[in-house]
């Protein structure tokens, strides 16, 4: 424990019975007055080993400080809920001793700021960012400084503010005392820390004595649309006073706060989309009881530190271990027992194990809990509730008399009962995926081909269907509120199917369209779990599906085996038959005028030229020119069409040769002007 007496009371009312690794670490006399790299995993209480491990720098021998003036600590940590969370454990563990302790965090206002520096702190707490802006601005005087402890310097380096970390470090007194706290020691802190540092005293915590020791983990099973329906359930199932859900993007925690809340949960979102203030006031109702959930990205992951905080569900899986673990080290500290909770969707099991591996951690695999489970711990919780505790007045006593004289008491037993479950949200019906592996694409392909092959006779093609294999007799039909005159099309009913019911494609076989209606055909081992879940209501999708009882009568085609010819079709290598030719008809009358009534050839018909005459063909010119007009091949290269015209093609004057040439190429003659 602390030698120093303010220090000592503030942990003691704060029931510090005894100390964690770290901080015994930090306050051993091998690290005393020293620089360290201290390397322990998150919730391990490294807050307060620095708070301690500097306050002889700060203090000496004195019991208190004396009056603020330049700042004589600074202390940098990645984000603002962290920087405003440190603010708030040096506040009370330095209160006995009269420090003044300053935040300076993007997204505060600066002036305010600005204001209680010229004040005077002893002690600066705030982000890199704002940090440099004030020290460029000469507002931050850190002449004075005697300690500088850089908080989660991984996640600095991983947020890009190496520069800053750089500049801040370079602005302080070289006589400083550097501390470097971080969850890991990658490359970039070691290096960080021989350039900063001088002869540092390295302390390194294992995680299973750390803060991860009182983390039981579990993996859920669950079904790629039960998402929301299992974070409700464990909700509901824990029923933790704080809890922590974890998504990955700002869209997923904006759509599932919203469906926490239609469901009667008290919840509030923290993401990086909202202002500084909106996230305070979220953490401040969780911290005062008023939201029991708090929806949030990897923004919340690092040194939050709420409250009875018991539960935390990663509804998206994390990117790697590290953020898994911090996350999860957002419960189980101080001594708490905790849980984390992945959702593993059968198509994310492979990924979940390798998180797992790596981080080194042993899961327990499961499935969400059910209706009947949570029913079950309702009637215990309900037996066991704070109201039947509390002392009973007079009034109360009047109250229940006159119930008893009105009602019996099984009446008022059971109005009890409606009124305490009315208060707490509807568990969901969730199936179990099943614990087998991941299908790889090549096996579901040699399934489908199996299946095909089993199936008996041929496939009848009725109505418009997808291409989807046939199931036969083992297979459920069901119909589907859309038709083609709303453009309905097997490429999006397949997906929408699916997502719906949350099956597989290979689960679905023939969708057949019609007018108004489209009926499909789902494999019976998934039939009742698809059943279950499209009585859900579904508000991106406004299409109704259910059930038909067997399946379809329809007028078939007749049957046809696939790839082989008709009966009826002529073979390749028959001998071609040859049509009939029709008997010639008589010439009706005037069809001797016809030319092609006749069977005499149009070239040996005599020949009546029309308009000039032409050149005999012994008359020395070429045969193009001398040849018949019927005779004469057209000439393709000419732009002109009436020289590609037979002669008799017309009566009119250039037809007949004798229409006048434009005089092309000649200029008009000018009129005289006298």
């Amino acid at each position: 424990m602390p030698t120093n007496p303010p220090l000592a009371r503030a942990l003691a009312e704060r029931n510090f019975d005894r100390l964690t690794q770290v901080q015994t670490a930090v306050l051993a006399d091998a690290a005393d007055g020293r620089d360290l790299l201290v390397s322990a995993q998150t919730g391990s209480g490294k807050t307060v080993a620095y708070g301690l491990a500097i306050a002889k720098n700060l203090l000496g021998d004195a019991e208190r400080f004396e009056q603020a003036g330049a700042p004589l600590a600074l202390i940098v940590a990645p984000t603002r809920e962290l920087a405003l969370q440190v603010h708030r454990e040096l506040t009370w563990l330095y209160g006995h001793a009269n420090a003044r302790v300053v935040s300076c965090v993007g997204g505060m206002d600066p002036r305010r700021e600005q204001r209680e520096l010229a004040a005077g702190a002893h002690i600066v707490v705030g982000t890199p960012g704002r940090l440099c802006d004030h020290l460029r601005r000469n507002r931050l005087d850190v002449s004075q400084l005697k300690a500088i402890v850089l908080d989660e310097a991984d996640e600095m380096l991983d947020l890009g503010f190496r520069e800053d970390m750089e500049f801040i470090l370079e602005a302080t007194p070289e006589t400083r005392r550097t501390l470097l706290f971080s969850a890991t020691l990658p490359r970039g802190i070691v290096t960080l820390a021989k350039e900063y540092q001088q002869q540092a005293f390295r302390v390194e915590v294992e995680g299973d004595e750390g803060g991860h020791a009182d983390i039981e983990y579990r993996a859920i099973r669950i079904a790629p649309g039960d998402v929301e329906h299992a974070v409700v359930n464990l909700l509901r199932f824990f029923e933790s006073p704080s809890a922590l859900v974890f998504c990955n993007t700002r869209d997923a925690v904006r759509h599932l706060q919203s469906a926490l809340l239609e469901r009667g949960f008290s919840v509030v979102a923290l993401s990086g989309e909202l202002t500084q203030n909106e996230r305070t006031m979220a953490l401040q109702a969780l911290r005062d009881g008023r939201a029991r959930v708090c929806v949030a990205t990897d923004v919340a992951a690092r040194g939050i530190d709420l409250p009875n905080l018991d539960l935390v569900i990663h509804a998206d899986l994390p990117n790697d271990p590290e953020v898994m673990q911090h996350r999860s080290g957002r419960t189980g500290r101080a001594g708490r027992k905790g849980v984390s909770i992945l959702l593993v969707p059968p198509a994310r099991k492979r990924r979940a194990e390798m998180l797992l591996n790596l981080a080194g951690i042993d899961a327990v695999w499961g499935i969400s809990p059910q209706p009947d489970e949570i029913r079950k711990l309702d009637q215990e919780r309900m037996l066991k509730d704070d109201l039947f505790a509390a002392e009973t007045t007079p009034e109360d006593l009047v109250i229940a008399q006159a119930l008893l004289a009105e009602r019996s008491a099984e009446d008022i037993a059971a109005a009890l009962a409606r009124l305490y479950r009315a208060r707490l949200p509807s568990p969901e019906d969730i199936t179990d995926p099943g614990e087998g592996r991941v299908r790889s694409r090549a096996e579901r392909a040699q399934e489908r081909t199996v299946r095909e092959d089993r199936s008996a006779g041929p496939r009848p093609k009725l109505g418009k269907s997808s291409p989807r294999h046939r199931m036969g007799e083992d297979s459920v039909w069901f119909r589907a509120s859309i038709g083609s005159k709303k453009n309905a099309e097997a490429r999006w009913l397949l997906p929408m199917i699916c997502r719906r019911g949350g099956i597989d494609k290979t689960d679905i076989g023939a969708i057949r369209i019609m007018d108004t209606t489209t009926e499909f055909e789902i494999s019976a081992r998934a039939a009742e779990s698809f059943a279950v879940k499209i009585r859900r209501p579904d508000k991106e999708d406004t299409i109704r599906i259910e059930a038909l009882e067997g399946a379809p009568q329809r007028e078939a085609v007749p049957e046809k085996r696939a790839y082989a010819p008709r009966q009826d079709a002529p073979r390749h290598d028959a001998p071609r038959r040859e049509s009939p030719r029709r008997e010639a008809r008589p010439p009706e009358r005037g069809a001797a005028a016809n030319d092609f009534a006749r069977d005499e050839r149009p070239s040996e018909r005599p020949f009546k030229p029309h308009g000039k005459p032409y050149s005999k063909p012994d008359s020395g010119k070429p045969r193009s020119e001398n040849a018949p007009a019927f005779d004469r091949k057209p000439d393709f290269k000419s732009k002109k069409r009436h020289q590609d015209k037979p002669a008799f093609a017309g009566n009119s004057r250039r037809d007949r040769g004798d229409a006048p040439k434009p005089a092309f190429g000649k200029k008009p003659k000018k009129k005289f002007r006298g």
